[in-house]
């Protein structure tokens, strides 16, 4: 990237006007009226600046406006990422992730604990870009009632915390969930699969866990650290019809980067209350023996219920024993309640 990104100006008002027009030119039936739906283009430092937010431009070599993003708070806790736009000549080179980390980084010391921004439902591009930086689908998509009869997904995360995924989030989520299993595999994690874990492997995994969600028969839970979707677990609710009060505990991961700082024991807690919601009383899972997961669930009051040797294949092609868990809700440490409090007003509800 040879962009340097600075503070916004008014003086800017050409730069912006010609760089939005440019982008919005590349998708049919969207329509650029400046005075009659956009006019605070004319003074958009200003404008920002009277909703307590900020906004900034990145220049090339020539002095040339090639990028630019604003953001600014909206619900307590919650701020809106804006206008993020780059020119088509400068994607690829980083300059977004750029323009995103700077507007991120200054909601988050105004006190942001969640993030959040609405994107055209025709950027498809944009979408991919913020699914990869861990933003998730939230709630109904909205109508602007605008001369390009626009419409609009809402995108959202919280800074740190747990929450349930529904079908949106869910879906939108499967690119980065992709890339932790392939982490969490590399790093010698006992999930069923084996390293190396091709990307189109892990992504077909979680379309597939997607579309169970969407149909009532699994709970995903996200956990993020640093406004990084860092972990996740499932809750398999598709049990046999003589099992309706059990529930199996799958795919708990952890980003590599993000471990030994509770964030697995988060979304067990989590996942157990979540299940106690659904009306199931057992919870049944099985871990690696001797992995990091078997300490875990060991730590957390889960029941050996036995051992079986040579169960599956270990990364260097040895079997290795597998150590079946069980957990009954009675005995869960902490209240339904509290627990679901903990990721109250995060990304996916």
């Amino acid at each position: 990237m040879t962009a340097t990104i600075r503070p916004g100006r008014d003086a800017d008002a050409a730069g912006f006007i010609a760089l939005i027009r440019a982008c919005w030119s590349e998708y049919p039936g969207i329509v650029f009226d400046l005075d009659g739906e956009v006019p605070e283009l004319r003074a958009l430092a200003a404008y920002y600046a009277a909703q307590g937010g900020a906004l900034w431009a990145a220049e090339d070599m020539q002095g040339r406006l090639v990028g630019m993003i604003a953001v600014r708070p909206e619900a307590e806790g919650e701020w809106e990422i804006c206008r993020l736009y780059v020119d088509r000549a400068e994607r690829g080179s980083g300059l977004a992730a750029c323009l995103l980390a700077t507007a991120e980084a200054h909601a988050v010391a105004a006190g942001a604990a969640r993030l959040a921004l609405w994107s055209d439902t025709r950027f498809d591009r944009a979408h991919r870009f913020y699914e990869k930086h861990s933003y998730v689908r939230r709630g109904p998509i909205r109508a602007l009632n605008d001369l390009s009869h626009s419409l609009e997904y809402g995108y959202a995360k919280p800074q740190a915390g747990i929450a349930v995924l529904d079908a949106a989030a869910a879906a939108s989520a499967v690119p980065r969930l992709a890339a932790l299993l392939v982490d969490c595999v590399a790093s010698g994690a006992s999930v069923s699969f084996l390293s190396p874990l091709g990307r189109d492997v892990a992504l077909a995994y979680w379309r597939a866990r997607a579309r169970a969600v969407a149909e009532g028969r699994r709970v995903l839970l996200a956990g993020w650290a640093g406004g990084v979707l860092a972990g996740a677990v499932m809750l398999d609710l598709d049990t046999p019809a003589n099992q309706p009060h059990r529930a199996e505990v799958k795919k708990l991961l952890v980003d590599p980067a993000h471990r030994r700082r509770g964030l697995g024991r988060a979304l067990l807690a989590r996942a157990e209350a979540e299940a106690v919601a659904a009306g199931r009383s057992l919870l049944t899972l099985d871990t690696r023996a001797g992995d990091a997961g078997e300490a875990l669930y060991r730590a957390a009051g889960w029941t050996v219920a036995g051992r079986i040797p040579g169960y599956a294949q270990n990364p260097d092609g040895s079997l290795g024993d597998t150590v079946i868990f069980y957990r009954q809700a009675s005995v869960l440490p902490l209240t339904f309640a509290a627990l679901r409090s903990e990721g109250k007003g995060s990304a996916g509800h």
